[in-house]
């Protein structure tokens, strides 16, 4: 291959070099100082031999891929050689540069430490929770029990901040025609003849929807079902539902929660819910599903979308709203609150005897294991034994839906009803 000429390449807008059109003697002169280069040719195996003292010498002719190393002379030129040079070798490295590496530790609401569990045993129920694969648990219950009975009465809400995890109720008011805000929770269950309250609430985007939906749902039904009479139970529980709703979109907050909770009074179990948690009745040990999950490829819930001007498609066998949430109804997501709303579904039916235990529970747990077989695992340890397992039934629970594969939260509470029977 041939070897073509070696040229002075000068820089006309560098504000270093000026550009000449002679070319320098030196360019072609061996020096041992001469720059330090990387031959790029690759038609020799073996470093150039040393150039003559003639300008016009052949030895002055390089490769044009052969690369300088360092800065070259001020002449106003570029050049090019094949030799080393020692002094360039010996130069002194500049000093390193220090760069601060910036933390990567993030703030966390972490109350108590670990967001990966929690299990708690209460007075007729049973609950255990676990992280899934979320940066933080977003998954919150409530539960309130004995509202009719002594000052053992207690309300249990968004179990992850201790400072909320137990509150004395105090049933000494008088009860009143009206509700107001100073007005204590089991002054107005004696009221209503309310036993007990719970709820599963399964967040997404964050866990600020639940929490707050834990914390203020029972709240807002128990104001509802006040002004209205027996009949109107359902209609008093919608109600609770959306003024929640409205009232955590006048927060400045974000995200959205599923929900399913049950409330006892006067012997009838009212069972509601909002998206895609579940709860399901063990009678006489057949599992019975009481809630309808709300998602987009429900017909009825696609037309109520379309027909609003929205639209449901699916992507990878998951039916979703504007191509984004894969639920129908939820508390909260503002940006999709014209399709997707907090209004429930309501079941009312009566406690008998058959009626054993109610399990809620959010969809980590019914996407991985069948109502049936929840219910076949939970039965052993809380129908006919001296003392209940319900906590180990709800971990097993938790742990067999893992094991199929789930990486949600999972949240699951174990009711017995007979707990709650006059």
């Amino acid at each position: 291959m041939p070897v073509a000429a070696a040229a002075a390449i000068p820089i006309p807008n560098s504000p270093i070099f000026s550009p000449s059109a002679m070319v320098s003697p030196l360019l072609c002169k061996p020096s041992t100082s001469s720059p330090l280069t990387l031959n790029l040719h690759h038609g020799s195996s073996s470093p150039s031999s040393t150039p003559s003292n003639s300008s016009s010498s052949p030895a002055c002719l390089l490769s044009p891929l052969t690369l300088p190393l360092h800065s070259p002379l001020n002449d106003g030129l570029l050049r090019f050689s094949s030799s080393t040079s020692p002094t360039l070798l010996n130069r002194k490295r500049p000093a390193r540069i220090n760069i601060p590496t910036p933390s990567l530790s993030f703030p966390t609401a972490v109350v108590d430490g670990s967001f990966n569990e929690v299990e708690f045993q209460g007075d007729g129920y049973f609950v255990y929770c676990k992280r899934g694969k979320r940066a933080a648990m977003e998954d919150r219950y409530s539960a309130l029990v004995n509202l009719l009975g002594d000052s053992k009465q207690q309300s249990f809400r968004c179990p992850f901040q201790p400072a909320l995890l137990a509150e004395s109720l105090c049933c000494s008011l008088p009860c009143s025609g009206s509700l107001s805000a100073d007005v204590a929770r089991p002054s107005l269950a004696v009221c209503l003849n309310v036993i007990a309250f719970f709820g599963v609430f399964d967040g997404h985007g964050g866990g600020k929807a639940a929490e707050f939906v834990a914390n203020n749902l029972d709240r807002n039904i128990m104001k509802e079902v006040m002004s209205r009479c027996e009949e109107e139970i359902i209609e008093a529980v919608k109600d609770g539902y959306l003024s929640t709703d409205a009232k955590f979109l006048k927060e400045d907050l974000s995200g959205g929660t599923c929900s399913v909770t049950a409330m006892i009074r006067n012997g009838n179990l009212v069972v509601s819910n909002a998206g895609d948690c579940r709860a399901v009745l063990s009678r006489g040990g057949v599992a019975e599903v009481l809630t309808d999950d709300h998602r987009p490829s429900r017909k009825d819930e696609r037309d109520r979308i379309e027909n609003q001007g929205g639209y449901v498609d699916c992507c990878n066998g998951i039916w979703r709203i504007q191509g984004s949430l894969a639920v129908s109804r939820a508390f909260a997501d503002r940006h999709l609150k014209q399709w997707v709303v907090a209004e429930p579904e309501t079941t009312l039916l009566r406690i008998t005897p058959e009626c054993e235990f109610l399990i809620l529970a959010s969809d980590g747990l019914w996407d991985k294991v069948s109502i049936q077989e929840a219910v076949d695992v939970v039965r052993p340890s809380s129908i006919g034994v001296d003392k209940s397992e319900s906590i180990s039934a709800c971990k097993r629970l938790v742990d067999l839906s893992v094991t199929r594969g789930s990486i949600d939260d999972i949240s699951v509470m174990v009711i017995l009803l007979a707990h709650f029977l006059p």
